[in-house]
């Protein structure tokens, strides 16, 4: 059985992107100042205009127009070709007072502190065994043409060309197993004066030869690079931005579900990141110990709960148990509390805007992608096997 799975990824000064990078930044900045900052920021990138919008709560006030300037500059843009317009508030006493003090604290002495979810909802964590990563390989390989890409723009490996840019991948696959390339899609800003036959054939050599060295393209793979021709306007100029309009590209590219909730420019008690970076440790661990192949795993939360009110495993045929003993396995073996999350993975520090670019995950620098013996033998003892 063939088919073909494709996913993209952009770069650093995509519209939407840069809105992500600007948005992390203020959290990072927030969090330099007050680890315990509540932020849930959202940015909005047009021609000439950033707008920065939400709630923060923190101890300490943060430059928000100088943190944007920066993200600006670093993303390839000219801060001074934007006006920065700010309308931020504090978070709602109602919601902070959920989050403050969970529920089952309240219904008992409330003598203990225990967090609240942030909000309600279902998050979902993916692995697959098809790559070291443990990301689906359409979406690991479109991440690093548009890293590259970054590099060869800021470097100048490739000159004459900016910051705003695309790429897609389509593998092919047989019976389950990645065995071809099957199309690559690069499209990339670049100036006035670039010659186009020029761009492509950079592109090709500088970009997608690395990019595909450890899963070569081959006679029949289609390239195509700019398609729709010149790309000379990109941006915010030519497209609005908004926060949290690339969460395929965020985690898994379209090949797992998603449960809806953005995560750049919101801190850690907001389970809809927090949440997600665990089950996305959850489902790596397992495929890691060998107990599956491909794993999701889908943790819900009530807001002002700790305790989540569901949690579900599907190995999709793949596994070595059943579902529903992995479902039951999980609780027990991990901390699936908002508290526990943040303290376990290190979610009060500023390094969120690492995340921003290239997926959430993958990265081994974050503490969410480590894989441990440790989770393994728990999960062998709960299961009674041998992993």
């Amino acid at each position: 059985m063939r088919n073909h799975l494709t996913s993209e990824s952009v770069c650093q000064g995509h519209p939407d992107k840069l809105c992500d990078y600007i948005a992390d930044s203020i959290l990072d900045a927030c969090l330099s100042v007050d680890a315990y900052s509540r932020v849930a920021c959202e940015v909005m990138a047009t021609k000439g205009r950033i707008i920065v919008a939400g709630e923060i709560t923190s101890r300490s006030r943060i430059n928000v127009r100088e943190t944007v300037r920066t993200a600006l500059a670093e993303s390839g843009y000219n801060p001074k070709d934007f006006t920065i317009s700010v309308f931020l508030h504090n978070q709602s006493s109602d919601i902070a007072g959920g989050v403050d003090t969970a529920l089952e604290v309240r219904d008992a002495d409330g003598s203990k502190e225990e967090l609240g979810a942030g909000d309600q909802g279902t998050v979902y964590g993916y692995a697959t065994d098809e790559t070291p990563t443990c990301i689906p390989l359409p979406l690991e390989l479109s991440h690093r043409i548009c890293s590259i890409l970054d590099k060869c723009r800021k470097n100048g490996t490739i000159m004459g060309i900016r910051s705003d840019g695309k790429a897609q991948v389509s593998v092919e696959y047989e019976d389950g197993i990645p065995v071809r390339v099957a199309a690559v899609i690069v499209s990339v800003q670049h100036d006035r004066d670039k010659n186009l036959d020029s761009l492509k054939a950079e592109i090709i050599e500088k970009v997608l030869e690395p990019a595909f060295i450890h899963f070569p393209l081959d006679a029949r793979t289609r390239i195509l690079i700019n398609p729709s021709g010149r790309f000379v306007e990109g941006g915010p100029a030519a497209d609005t931005g908004l926060t949290g309009r690339k969460i395929m590209v965020d985690t898994y590219g379209g090949l797992a579900l998603h449960g809806g909730g953005a995560f750049s420019g919101k801190d850690p008690t907001k389970v809809d990141r927090s949440g997600a970076y665990m089950a996305r440790m959850i489902a790596k661990n397992i495929v890691s110990a060998g107990l599956a192949k491909r794993c999701g795993v889908s943790i819900s939360y009530a807001i002002g709960k700790a305790e989540p009110v569901a949690v579900n495993v599907h190995t999709f045929a793949t596994g070595r148990v059943d579902d529903a003993r992995l479902a039951e396995a999980v609780p027990r073996v991990f901390n699936l509390k908002p508290k526990d999350i943040i303290e376990e993975l290190g979610l009060r520090i500023p390094m969120y805007n690492l995340t921003s670019n290239y997926g959430h995950f993958g990265n081994a620098l974050f503490a969410w992608e480590q894989v441990s013996e440790l989770y393994a033998n728990m999960l062998e003892k709960e299961l009674g096997i041998n992993c």
